[in-house]
């Protein structure tokens, strides 16, 4: 019992996070949803792309269960995985992770959380794991990325929030003063220099 009632939470919380990293790219341009955001390049679209790549080689790799798309060696990889080629469409990309979402799904519905995976990217002793661990990875990766959305998406428009339903109005001068608040405070604390 103890078995289903934590595959059942863990394979919940995963759906949730997916959804909330397709929300962040809701009404915002092509160019906002592609553009790099940090120094290292990081972008909305990218993030997507990346999160779909490591579910189908997780929940399909690694239980020799391969994605129905077409995934390079995870040996070739070159990082193309975190950003949309001119060439490659929202549709696509969001297609490919609804897709891979499908896979997964079956991939968990279908195996018990003890049934033995293989990482071949993982070093050993590790390599050897389970559906369970992997889970818990996946899970992890996912809300990793989603948190990297959401403020990646607080930066492009100020719009934050885990889903549509739970958003608010933005009070521009709430926000200002809260984050002037939280400034005082940092100038505070910073020791004086001579």
């Amino acid at each position: 019992m103890i078995d289903e009632f934590a595959k059942d939470t863990l394979h919940g919380r995963l759906r949730r996070d997916r959804e909330a990293l397709l929300w962040k790219l809701d009404g915002l341009s092509e160019y906002d949803a592609r553009r790099p955001l940090t120094a290292t390049g990081t972008n909305l679209l990218g993030l997507v792309k990346h999160v779909a790549t490591v579910e189908a080689r997780y929940f399909g790799e690694v239980f020799d269960r391969p994605c129905p798309d077409p995934l390079p060696r995870w040996q070739d990889s070159d990082g193309s995985d975190l950003w949309a080629t001119e060439d490659e469409t929202r549709d696509q990309i969001v297609g490919f992770y609804r897709r891979t979402w499908e896979h997964s799904d079956a991939t968990i519905d279908e195996l018990p959380l003890d049934a033995p995976g293989h990482v071949p990217w993982w070093p050993e002793p590790h390599a050897e794991t389970n559906l369970f661990a992997v889970m818990v990875h996946v899970l992890g990766e996912s809300v990793r990325h989603a948190g990297h959305a959401d403020i990646l998406r607080e930066g492009l428009d100020g719009r934050t929030g885990l889903r549509a339903e739970y958003e608010t109005q933005i009070d521009e001068e709430a926000r200002a003063a809260y984050c002037a608040k939280i400034e005082q405070a940092a100038r505070s604390a910073a020791p004086v220099r001579a």
